[in-house]
C-alpha cells in the first residue's frame, strides 16, 4: 500500500489485550453506582456495539459524567500493569511500518488518561505521531471525529489513510470519515464478515 502514507490503529482489541481491564473497570463503576456485576462476555460483547448508548447499557446513565471517568480511570491506573499485553507480532508490525517512512496514529474510545498509561507501560508511544481518544473530541467513535483530527494533526488526506481496527465502531467511523479500512478479529468483537485473523495478514499486505 505505497499510496498509503499514515495508518490509525485502534488500540483496545486491536493492538492491546485489554479484555480483562475493561470488562473489571466497568464492574468498578458498576459497583460504586450500586449496580450488579455484568459478565465479562456480556460487556466485551457491547464494547463495540455502535447500535447502543454505552452509558446507559453500562451504567443506567443518559451519558458518561466526569465521575464515571474518574473510577474507570482509578481502577485503570491501579490494575493496568498486570493485566495488559500487547497482541503478538503488534510491537513486530509497528517497527517495520516506521522503518518504511509511515506514519502512525491511534482513535481509541479509551480516556486520554488510560490510553496513556497503557501505551507508556507497553512501550510502544514512540511509534505514535498522532493519538485522538475519547474525551479529545465532541463524539466517540463511531462517529469520525477522531479520524478528523488525526488528519488534521498530521495534514494528511483521506485518500492517503488506512484506519485498522477490530468492531463494527471503529468500521462505521471509516465509513462516515471515508478512510479505507481493515477489520481484524483477534479482538473483542464477533464478526459474522470477512476479517484478518493475523498479524501476518496484514503484513502481508504493505510488504
Amino acid at each position: 500500500m505505497k499510496e498509503k502514507k499514515l495508518i490509525i490503529f485502534d488500540m483496545d482489541g486491536t493492538l492491546v489485550d485489554s479484555s480483562l481491564t475493561i470488562a473489571n473497570a466497568i464492574n468498578f463503576v458498576r459497583s460504586n453506582l450500586g449496580l450488579s456485576e455484568m459478565p465479562s462476555n456480556n460487556i466485551l460483547k457491547k464494547v463495540n456495539d455502535h447500535t447502543i448508548n454505552p452509558s446507559i447499557y453500562f451504567y443506567n446513565a443518559p451519558k458518561f459524567i466526569p465521575q464515571h471517568e474518574k473510577w474507570f480511570n482509578d481502577y485503570y491506573t491501579n490494575n493496568h500493569k498486570k493485566e495488559l499485553r500487547l497482541y503478538d507480532g503488534v510491537e513486530r508490525l509497528l517497527e517495520k511500518l516506521k522503518q518504511n517512512d509511515y506514519a502512525l496514529a491511534i482513535a481509541t474510545n479509551a480516556y486520554r488518561v488510560s490510553a496513556l498509561e497503557s501505551l507508556n507501560f507497553l512501550d510502544i508511544m514512540s511509534y505514535f505521531n498522532s493519538i485522538a481518544c475519547y474525551d479529545d473530541v465532541k463524539a466517540g467513535k463511531p462517529a469520525p471525529d477522531m479520524l478528523y483530527k488525526v488528519l488534521n494533526e498530521l495534514n494528511i488526506s483521506k485518500k492517503e489513510s488506512l484506519f485498522i481496527g477490530d468492531g463494527e465502531r471503529d468500521e462505521e467511523a471509516s465509513l462516515r470519515a471515508k478512510i479505507d479500512y481493515i477489520m481484524v478479529n483477534w479482538g473483542f468483537s464477533d464478526h459474522k464478515k470477512t476479517a484478518l485473523s493475523s498479524i501476518d495478514e496484514i503484513e502481508k499486505i504493505f510488504f
